[in-house]
């Protein structure tokens, strides 16, 4: 074995003092590699050594060795080994959790590639974008140069779904980062909001409104995110972050690294649909949720989810899709995506505001079902959609589609009535009346 730099040596014998002896020691190949890293890479020498990991006995080398037929494997100071660890590399400690994580949707969300949104950015917006923007979330597939060199235009890359170089995809240091790969900060929602907020998936944003996140905010230090098994109820009390809810056990079920597991709707799609196997998902979340719930509470906040759901495809999701469909096969506009404004329209209906609303009643956040939701729906359905299939219509010379249009989805349906005939004349008085006493003033 050779002998230690000072620095490893102290930074070693403070984490010993702190946390005990090792359970396993240290191998000769990974103290070779502390030999130069302790002092060019101090930094993550450090984080590792704070690390389970390094309790553990799993070192640089357990980690990062390589064989000589891999596409990224390199000759390093005599040694074989990869610059990235991927789960395939995890799975040979951890071979339940990179299962359960190459089934699940994570895994896939390199898959972007292949839809709008991948057309979106590559297109409109530009490769430099995707680098920097989509692909650090969903992750790009990372090519090998020479000597196991990784190409620069897709690398450094923690995208969730990242195609790595073995053919495994994802990657565990999306959520548990490099190099103390902890626990307790997987746990954090902060984890989590590196990829879920913004306009199309506020996921971190709805939670914070809600009162789980009021209560995270208020409570974190006492939520005891350092212990092994963290079970709600038994290890903490007072409120669920996302890994409570998708992932982290519960005292009747074990944890799950397939962030689906417990998802009975589809609410990213256009039009919401049941998940396979819905009904065992759906026990399973409302088995988290009894952790702290009655029973009636639950399930009274599920049908109320369900209903909001079934609003959202029946009255605005399917006709607008149904309508844009009608305009192409009618040769109004020509197939195809963003070629025409109402492509747009429809795009933000469902992929931003239509998210928003169905995340937001799905995680305890009104004011994202309301009117950062269905609130932004209604108002560019009615307002936009409607008004530009009428306006392309009579351009194309064909204003009969949209009488067919207005026939099917407005004036026969009793929720869209209001388009045609307007509001119920004494509810607009009774209103009137409300703001003059409330205000003072003549509201028209």
């Amino acid at each position: 074995m050779r002998k230690l730099a000072p620095l490893i040596i102290i930074t070693i014998t403070l984490c010993f003092a702190a946390a005990g002896a090792l359970a396993k020691p240290i191998s000769d190949a990974t103290n070779d590699c502390l030999e130069c890293h302790s002092s060019t890479m101090n930094g993550v020498v450090t984080q590792w050594a704070k690390s389970n990991h390094y309790q553990s006995g799993v070192g640089c080398y357990e980690c990062h060795m390589a064989d000589k037929g891999d596409k990224d494997a390199m000759e390093h100071n005599g040694y074989t080994i990869a610059i990235i660890v991927s789960p395939r590399d995890c799975g040979r400690c951890h071979p339940a959790e990179t299962e359960q994580q190459e089934l699940s949707h994570h895994a896939k969300a390199g898959d972007i590639l292949n839809t709008a949104d991948g057309l979106l950015g590559q297109t409109v917006g530009g490769e430099p974008a995707v680098a920097v923007g989509c692909r650090q979330c969903h992750g790009s597939i990372v090519k090998t140069l020479d000597n196991g060199k990784l190409d620069p235009t897709d690398w450094p890359n923690t995208g969730i779904g990242r195609v790595n170089p073995d053919g495994s995809k994802g990657t565990c240091s999306a959520c548990h980062t490099r190099h103390r790969f902890s626990k307790e900060q997987a746990r954090k929602p902060e984890v989590c909001g590196k990829c879920h907020l913004g306009p199309d998936h506020p996921q971190k944003e709805v939670y914070e409104e809600s009162k789980h996140g009021i209560l995270y905010s208020a409570f974190s230090d006492e939520l005891n995110m350092e212990r092994p098994r963290w079970i709600p109820g038994e290890d903490y009390f007072d409120a669920p972050t996302c890994a409570t809810c998708h992932m982290s056990a519960t005292s009747t079920q074990p944890v799950t690294h397939d962030v689906g597991d417990r998802l009975a709707w589809n609410l990213r799609a256009p039009i919401s649909k049941r998940t396979e196997g819905w009904e065992k998902k759906l026990s399973s979340m409302q088995d988290v949720c009894k952790s702290c719930h009655g029973s009636d509470f639950v399930g009274n906040f599920y049908d109320q989810l369900d209903q909001f759901v079934a609003l959202y495809n029946d009255k605005f999701a399917i006709p607008a899709k149904e309508i844009r469909d009608i305009l192409h096969d009618k040769g109004v506009i020509p197939a195809g995506n963003f070629n025409d404004k109402i492509d747009w329209i429809y795009w933000e209906l469902w992929h931003h505001e239509g998210r928003r609303a169905r995340h937001g009643a799905a995680m305890s956040g009104p004011d994202y079902a309301w009117w950062h939701g269905i609130y932004d729906v209604a108002k560019h359905f009615y307002t936009e959609l409607l008004p530009e299939a009428k306006e392309l219509s009579e351009k194309a010379g064909k204003p009969e589609v949209y009488e067919e249009i207005l026939e099917k989805y407005i004036i026969n349906r009793p929720e869209h009535e209001w388009y045609v005939k307007g509001f119920d004349p004494n509810q607009v008085e009774k209103m009137k009346a409300y703001y003059l006493e409330r205000y003072k003033q003549k509201v028209d």
